[in-house]
């Protein structure tokens, strides 16, 4: 009885082990279920797996990062995912617009192609009164014996000298030739730009460059921070690409201030005319970009026609500028920056709508190579011969003004 008794006692004691062993068993195999569920959640995903929000271009077809909490989606900048480089192609080209505006405030660009305009410096000097006048100080010179030997050929120099077929670089050569300590070595070199002494030329006023600097720096940090961001929600992405499509319309606006600016800034009315436009323009964009349809996918094609056609109007302010300044070689060169700008957006946008090449070859160019990369190039491209752009219209402004 007491052994049956105790058998019988121990029965459910060995039950409840095994049931515990069992529910331990699966409350582990749970645990490990919602730790293998939070792991796949920030995994990447395919297209087919997209929310309809995230359904862009249907020839990248993997890498996708789809609805991750905000503290992850911050984090992947230094993951591989098919908007890698979308983020870091436009941010370092923030950096690289950031580091151009600190460089130009700290050092201001009287721009000088020494030799090429000393013509005209020079020639705002009558050096035959120059002359004139040290033939007038000759006599005055001590009558040491030293000195007449040097008065007599002075003076024989100064009578037979011409200055008129001097060039201008004869001219300055010879002046540093003579006065060594008076002139800067910066005159001499070959590079087209230099940046001397604020002292040397009154600058002209710098606001329409810094405005264009400032535009393409909040293009390219909006474009970066979209392409990070936008995949956290619905209502993020709704918000990102907004501001990036803001980015892109301050973009082109503030790059007409410069070239608009620095070419009639000596007729007011017009300046005032083709800035006041081109303003308008760009706000009536940020405005029409905040309807929802915008950002729909069948639009895209209505969305670069729109970005282009804000580009394309400022043909009228180069041609304006060709016929008033057509004899001057900075309006020429200046006009080769601005096709060249023109033809960098213009080759990106194409490239961006086509989706080349990830149409030819789907699923190729998920992580590199991919269309929209290669639009972000092209912009960075683009802006940087804008500023290029800008500084030959400091260097002309600085040295003739109006």
């Amino acid at each position: 009885m007491t052994r049956d008794a105790s058998e019988g006692l121990n029965v459910p004691h060995e039950k409840t082990k095994i049931l515990n062993g069992e529910e331990e068993r699966a409350h582990t195999k749970e645990g490990k279920g919602v730790k293998k569920s939070i792991k796949s959640k920030y995994q990447l995903v395919d297209f087919n797996s997209l929310p309809t929000f995230l359904r862009d271009n249907d020839f990248i077809l993997g890498y996708y990062r789809s609805e991750w909490p905000l503290k992850q989606t911050f984090l992947s900048i230094f993951a591989i995912h098919n908007e890698t480089l979308n983020v870091w192609t436009h941010l370092i080209g923030f950096f690289l617009f950031l580091f151009l505006t600190i460089y130009t405030a700290m050092r201001a660009p009287i721009v000088v192609d020494s030799l090429q305009y000393i013509p005209e410096i020079i020639g705002k000097a009558d050096l035959n009164k120059i002359r004139e006048e040290l033939l007038k100080c000759l006599p005055s010179l001590p009558d040491m014996p030293d000195l007449h030997k040097v008065k007599n050929e002075l003076s024989t120099s100064l009578h037979s000298l011409n200055f008129s077929p001097l060039s201008g670089r004869n001219v300055m050569e010879l002046l540093i030739n003579c006065f060594p300590e008076h002139f800067s070595s910066n005159y001499l070199k070959d590079d087209t730009i230099e940046f001397v002494s604020s002292s040397t030329i009154q600058p002209i006023t710098r606001w329409p460059f810094y405005v264009f600097l400032i535009g393409a720096m909040f293009c390219l940090l909006a474009s970066s921070t979209c392409h990070l961001l936008a995949c956290h929600s619905k209502r993020l992405s709704y918000i990102m690409l907004r501001i990036d499509y803001a980015g892109i319309a301050a973009l082109i606006a503030t790059s007409f201030y410069p070239p608009v600016y620095y070419s009639f800034m000596c007729n007011p009315f017009f300046c005032y005319i083709y800035l006041g436009f081109i303003t308008l323009m760009g706000v009536a964009t940020i405005v029409f970009s905040l309807l929802p349809f915008f950002n729909k996918s069948e639009f895209r094609k209505y969305r670069a026609s729109l970005f282009f056609l804000m580009g394309f109007s400022g043909v009228a302010p180069i041609i304006h500028k060709l016929i008033l300044y057509g004899d001057e070689p900075e309006a020429l060169q200046t006009t080769g920056y601005e096709i060249l700008m023109g033809v960098l957006y213009g080759l990106g946008a194409l490239i961006y709508v086509a989706r080349i090449p990830e149409r030819w070859m789907p699923g190729k160019f998920d992580i590199a190579g991919h269309s929209h990369q290669i639009f972000h190039v092209f912009v960075v491209a683009g802006a940087y011969t804008h500023y290029r752009d800008g500084l030959i219209y400091l260097r002309w402004r600085d040295l003739k003004g109006c």
